[in-house]
């Protein structure tokens, strides 16, 4: 997957690593650009700076309609060949999450994977061609310390990934989850600054900026790679937890009695 002469959808494009994406794939000459973000305004600002066509959307990712309406509005700027399902929210929150938290979380965090699927499978599929591009998170792969509706919802998000792979796959369907690790984003920097879920992400590892994780995204998608890790340690990480979950849970434990400390 070439990112030249394709038209993109990107939702939580506004900020982070949704709008790296975006200037990313206009620097790679892309043909157009859905840019899709809550915050209507501030993506509008990033598809000023684009080099190519764009369509700008106010989205609510957790509402399927919405996603339909987005995925209708980027069609102007012909089918859509790549979808990066690219919005998330954390909470910082343990057992204490409400309720509300833990929903809103699965709606951003789960549900807007499945539903962009929906909106662009079957033009995709009657095309025998497209690619869904899935941010899901190291803690998807790992944990989170300090936010457990993250740790759970970016778990399932890496699920849904693998089997939209091993369901399309055959059938001209790229996917890949994007997982990083510690980006510099408002996700990080905002609401859960000082939480000890990103006093955690800190300790595990260098804080990457946005425009790395899109060069990790590039060379990723142009291997057709399932799992896009910007940070390569968490493929060691991955292995170790699987060769002994109790040595790996420990020396986790471990680093967030440090970071409380």
């Amino acid at each position: 997957m070439r990112v030249t002469g394709k038209n993109i959808v990107i939702t939580g494009a506004a900020s982070g690593i949704g709008a790296a994406l975006a200037d990313r794939f206009a620097a790679e000459g892309a043909a157009g650009i859905c840019l899709a973000d809550l915050d209507e305004d501030a993506a509008g600002r990033v598809a000023a700076g684009l080099s190519c066509p764009t369509v700008v959307c106010r989205t609510d990712v957790g509402d399927e309609a919405q996603v339909q309406a987005m995925v209708e509005a980027a069609s102007g700027l012909g089918p859509v060949d790549l979808l990066c399902s690219n919005a998330g929210i954390g909470t910082g929150a343990g057992l204490e999450a409400t309720a509300e938290q833990w929903a809103a979380t699965w709606a951003v965090n789960v549900q807007a994977h499945v539903y962009a699927a929906r909106a662009v499978l079957p033009g995709m599929l009657s095309r025998g061609s497209g690619y869904l591009l899935n941010t899901c998170s190291a803690a998807g792969l790992l944990s989170q310390p300090g936010d457990a509706p993250y740790a759970v919802t970016k778990h399932a998000a890496v699920a849904f990934a693998e089997w939209l792979a091993l369901t399309y796959g055959d059938q001209g369907i790229g996917v890949s989850a994007l997982c990083p690790q510690g980006v510099r984003t408002p996700l990080l920097t905002g609401n859960l600054d000082g939480h000890l879920a990103a006093k955690a992400v800190a300790a595990a590892g260098k804080i990457l900026e946005p425009s790395e994780v899109a060069e990790a995204v590039v060379l990723g998608l142009e291997e057709e790679r399932f799992l896009i890790l910007p940070h390569p340690e968490v493929a060691e990480f991955v292995r170790r937890k699987a060769a002994d979950p109790d040595r790996w849970l420990s020396g986790l434990r471990r680093l967030v009695a440090g970071v409380q400390n």
